[in-house]
C-alpha cells in the first residue's frame, strides 16, 4: 500500500510537485502525463532518492523500483549484477541463487545468465533492470518508464509478466505511452504541471471525451468552430479526416471516443 498526502517538491522557485495526494492499495496503476509533469519526481520521493520539500509518504512492505535510467557495472554478469542487487536487499545468501534464476528468467533472461552486461542489447539491460526491481518478491514495485526504448514483442513480455501481479502487489508504472496503461492498468493516474488531475479507469477516460470527439473532412477545416482541439489527421475510408476535440457541436460526425481522447481533454483541462 502507498499513502501520499500533500505531497510538494521545490527546486528553488520552480515546483515539481504541488500538493499531490494518492491512495494505491494492490493493483496495477498506471502514471501517465507529458514529459516535465512531474512524474518522475513523484517516483523519485516515493522510493527516497529525493526528499519532498512537504507532506508525507506512508509506505508499507519492501518495495523494487526500477529508474528511468538503469545502469549496471559492464564487466558484471547478468548473474553477478543480480548478486549485487541481492546483497544490496539483505536477501539470504542460501536463497539468492534460486531467486536470481527466477527473476532473469521472467524477464527472458534465462540464457543471459553469464554473458556481460557490457555485451546486452538496450532491450535486455532494460529486462534486467526490471529482474532486479522484483528480485526478492517486494510487496510494491514503481518502475519508471520500464518499456522504455522496447521492441513491440518486449512490450508484450512485460506487460504478460506485470499482468501476474494484478491482485498481489501495488504496482505503478510511469509511462507517457497511453496504449501500455489502456491495455494493462487497473487505473490511471493522470498527472500534469506537477499536479495529479485525476485517478481513473480506462472506461472513465473514455467516458469523459464521449460525444465530444468529431471526425471532419480536411475541406471543412475552416469551419471549424471554437473552441477546439485537433487531436491529428486521421485516414478513414480512404479520405483524409481530422480528429477533433471540442464541447461545441462539429462539422463532420461524432465517433467513440478512446481513453487517448479522455486523457488529452484532461490535459487541456476541459474537464
Amino acid at each position: 500500500m502507498i499513502e501520499v498526502t500533500a505531497l510538494t517538491k521545490r527546486y528553488g522557485k520552480k515546483t515539481a510537485l504541488s500538493g499531490a495526494g494518492l491512495s494505491l492499495g494492490k493493483g496495477i496503476y498506471g502514471l501517465l502525463g507529458p514529459n516535465g509533469a512531474g512524474k518522475t519526481t513523484l517516483i523519485r520521493c516515493l522510493v527516497g532518492v529525493l526528499r519532498p520539500t512537504g507532506g508525507t509518504i506512508t509506505i508499507q512492505g519492501e518495495t523494487g523500483y526500477l529508474p528511468q535510467k538503469f545502469g549496471v557495472m559492464g564487466s558484471l554478469t547478468a548473474y553477478e549484477a543480480l548478486d549485487l542487487f541481492a546483497e544490496l536487499k539483505g536477501l539470504p545468501r542460501e536463497a539468492r541463487r534460486e531467486e536470481i534464476l527466477d527473476s532473469l528468467a521472467r524477464v527472458g533472461l534465462e540464457d543471459a545468465e553469464k554473458r556481460r552486461v557490457k555485451a546486452l542489447s538496450g532491450g535486455m539491460v532494460r529486462r534486467l533492470g526490471v529482474a532486479q526491481a522484483i528480485l526478492g518478491d517486494p510487496e510494491n514495485l514503481i518502475l519508471d518508464e520500464p518499456t522504455a526504448g522496447l521492441d513491440p514483442e518486449e512490450r508484450l513480455r512485460f506487460k504478460n509478466l506485470f499482468a501476474q501481479f494484478r491482485g498481489r502487489r501495488t504496482v505503478l508504472i510511469s509511462t507517457h505511452i497511453v496504449e501500455d496503461v489502456e491495455s494493462l492498468c487497473d487505473h490511471i493516474i493522470l498527472m500534469n504541471g506537477g499536479r495529479i488531475l485525476t485517478v481513473a479507469t480506462a472506461d472513465e477516460l473514455r467516458s469523459a471525451a464521449q460525444g465530444k470527439v468529431y471526425s471532419v473532412p480536411v475541406s471543412e477545416r475552416e469551419n471549424l468552430q471554437k473552441p477546439f482541439f485537433l487531436l491529428r489527421d486521421e485516414l478513414a475510408e480512404g479520405q483524409e479526416r481530422l480528429r477533433v476535440l471540442s464541447d461545441v457541436e462539429q462539422p463532420g460526425q461524432r465517433i467513440p471516443a478512446t481513453v487517448e481522447d479522455g486523457y488529452m481533454r484532461y490535459l487541456k483541462g476541459a474537464v
